[in-house]
Parts: structure tokens; C-alpha cells; sequence
């Protein structure tokens, strides 16, 4: 399969519980960094490094005006995602039609 550095960095970055909620809430629209920690168990400035390490890894992008940062989903990765677990689900579904 192609490219497997992009697809460790989403892996890497999904591999947290606080980062897939970002990401499940952002599937609902944009959103700000204050509206998605809201609900969350921890500070501001916590959320916001996960919002980063989410950034850096391709998932999502950001935009600052003045003290309000709104994240977005970059569909990209998430299309990167998804074809690798359709490559491989379809190469289940071949190796069990032969045994």
C-alpha cells in the first residue's frame, strides 16, 4: 500500500480517546477550541495541544482570529483512512473465499 508515513502520523493521532471525540465532533461542522473543550475533563490549555498534535498529523486545520481558534476536518486524511481499511477489508473478504 502507498503511503504509509501519513497513515502512522492518523494512526498515532487517533490512538487517543480525546482526540477521537475531536475529531467525532468536528464530523458535525467546525468548531471552536473553547466549544470543544467544554464538555471535556480538562484545561483549555490541554485541549489546544491536542487540537495542535491533531493539526500537525494532517487531520484537521485551524484558523486564528484574535483569541478565537475554529478547527475544521481535513477530508484528505480521513480519505486516506478510509482507503486503507477498504484495501485490506477487501483483502480479507478475497482470503476468505478461498479457505
Amino acid at each position: 500500500m502507498r503511503n504509509y508515513a501519513a497513515l502512522n502520523h492518523i494512526f498515532r493521532a487517533l490512538g487517543d480517546p480525546t482526540r477521537r471525540h475531536i475529531i467525532e465532533l468536528l464530523c458535525d461542522g467546525d468548531a471552536t477550541v473553547s466549544f470543544i473543550a467544554e464538555p471535556l475533563p480538562m484545561s483549555l490549555a490541554m485541549v489546544t495541544r491536542h487540537v495542535h498534535a491533531l493539526e500537525r498529523r494532517g487531520l484537521i486545520r485551524t484558523h486564528k482570529i484574535g483569541r478565537v481558534r475554529t478547527c475544521w476536518l481535513e477530508p484528505e486524511a480521513l480519505r486516506l483512512l478510509e482507503e486503507w481499511v477498504r484495501y485490506q477489508r477487501s483483502r480479507w473478504e478475497r482470503h476468505q473465499r478461498h479457505v
